[in-house]
């Protein structure tokens, strides 16, 4: 009863964001203990409960799935990274997954792997540019290549990307920014949904407060479930 976790965001001198982790035997005080700590710290605290990613990952993994699914379905990273930067978030998903690094995400395949639903959907192109050492900007490659250091677009990406479809029996097909964006907020809305079923996350402006300053969701947007919401 007197454990509790602290879940601060990269960096965590500037991230204003903390995720106070909720054990299944924390005492209130040492919860509010927690909390009050996160605020005199300059930070804004978010309960959660204990589950793999809390709740900014696990909804950031739901986001990461689905850009993968529309990368197989026939959307080009560059495009989904326009798309989402046009509706407001700070940097496309590759963008940040190349900043952040692939194997982080790689390592949390391989541990789930032994549980994975054989039936589920799996798209493998991230495991393979990390088998091929491409880590992202700390290696110079990622989604993307860095040699001039800058972004830009990669051909040997392009071409591995036609290579996994086609190994699937996938045919590409043109997708319009709508259809991206619409997606992508459904996939956070719908992990989001979950996680207030699993009581891990309380409220629903709860979730929404971490993505806005955790992961650059745009607050004037007011959140994936208050876009939802809103579109419903």
């Amino acid at each position: 009863e007197r454990v509790l976790g602290l879940h601060f965001f990269s960096p965590a001198n500037i991230m204003r964001l903390v995720e106070v982790v909720r054990c299944a035997k924390t005492a209130p005080a040492v919860l509010a203990s927690g909390i009050a700590l996160a605020k005199k710290l300059g930070k804004l605290p978010v309960v959660t409960g204990v589950t793999e990613g809390f709740i900014g990952n696990r909804i950031f993994s739901a986001y990461r799935r689905e850009a993968e699914f529309l990368v197989e379905d026939g959307a080009e990273p560059q495009q989904i990274d326009a798309a989402m930067e046009d509706y407001g978030m700070a940097m496309g998903p590759f963008a940040v997954f190349d900043l952040a690094g692939l194997e982080i995400a790689w390592a949390r395949r391989k541990r789930q792997a032994e549980d994975r639903d054989p039936a589920a959907r799996y798209v493998d192109i991230a495991d393979k540019l990390c088998e091929a050492g491409r880590f992202g900007q700390k290696s110079g490659k990622g989604w993307y290549s860095y040699a001039t250091g800058k972004r830009t677009v990669d051909p040997e990406v392009t071409a591995l990307i036609a290579q996994c479809r086609s190994a699937k029996g996938i045919l590409p097909r043109p997708m319009a920014a709508t259809e991206i964006v619409a997606r992508l907020l459904a996939a956070m809305a719908d992990e989001g949904e979950k996680l207030l079923d699993e009581k891990i996350a309380a409220r629903a402006g709860d979730i929404d407060l971490v993505m806005i300053n955790g992961y650059g969701f745009p607050s004037h947007k007011g959140g994936p479930l208050y876009a939802a919401h809103l579109s419903k």
